[in-house]
Formats: structure tokens, sequence, C-alpha cells
């Protein structure tokens, strides 16, 4: 009688070729988790620079200060100083790419119109979607802080 051989993989064998996959997956994936913090960290200042270019262009457009709330800077429909468009909506609704916007416009003058602003970009999960927290003003100085929501005093970037 003759034998016949049998084809395919021992279960040995396919534990060994999964064990390696596991092994090769813990190695990769911490590292595309830093770089899509990295990334987000870019993002975030970035998106302190467009704010600031928005700021100037709408200061510079409208003649008014500086924009009242940072959704002013973003809107859809036709452009007014409340729906300016110089922002996409999402940054414009006050978070984007891991980060929450914190707009709070500061130096109100007797006509309502305000000469100044602050802006911080905080982590939405610190230490997952980002390490670094951002800070700008109306001097256009980007400034971080490693620990918590960064302010004037942090160093600049």
């Amino acid at each position: 009688m003759k034998k016949r051989k049998q084809k395919g993989f021992s279960l040995i064998e396919l534990l060994i070729v999964v064990a390696i996959i596991l092994i090769i997956a813990a190695i990769a994936i911490p590292n595309l988790l830093a770089s899509r913090m990295a990334a987000n960290e870019s993002a975030a200042a970035q998106d302190m620079r467009t704010i600031m270019t928005a700021e100037v262009t709408y200061t510079t457009q409208y003649n008014i200060g500086f924009a009242a709330a940072l959704a002013d800077l973003a809107g859809t429909g036709a452009v007014t100083s409340t729906s300016a468009q110089l922002i996409d909506s999402s940054l414009g609704a006050g978070t984007k790419t891991g980060y929450s916007f914190v707009y709070v416009p500061t130096y109100q003058d007797a006509a309502g119109h305000y000469n100044g602003f602050t802006v911080n970009a905080n982590p939405q999960i610190p230490g997952s979607s980002g390490r670094r927290y951002f800070y700008i003003d109306q001097t256009g100085v980007i400034r971080v802080n490693y620990t918590a929501a960064a302010t004037v005093s942090d160093p600049a970037i």
C-alpha cells in the first residue's frame, strides 16, 4: 500500500508564524502611535499659524479689531465679519487633528472691538493625541508647554 503525503502546514508551524507576526506588531504599533502624535502636534502648530494669518486678514478686511470668536473666522454663506471664511469649519468649531482650540478675545475698547486675542491648543487626550500644549496671541509668537496649558510666559517654539 502506498502512503499518501500530506500537504499543508502543521499546527506548530502556524503558531510560530502567528507569534512572529505578533512580535512584529508589538514593535511597530508604538512607533505608529508616536508618529501620529508628532503629526497631530505639527498640525496644531500649523493651525496656530493659520489662525494668526486669519486674524491679520480679518483686522485688515473689516477694520473692527480681532474676531470676537473663533467661529467668526470660519463660516459659510455670505462673507461677513461673523462668517469671514478665513479658516476651515472644523478649526472654527474648536477641534481638529486631536487638539482642542480655546479662543479668548482680549483688550476690548469703548467701541466693543477687540485689540487682542489668545488661543490655546490643547491635546484632547494628553499623551495619546499629543504631548505638547500650544499658545499664541496677537504678537504671533507660538509658545509651548509639555505639562499644562501653555501661557505667554512659556518658551517660544
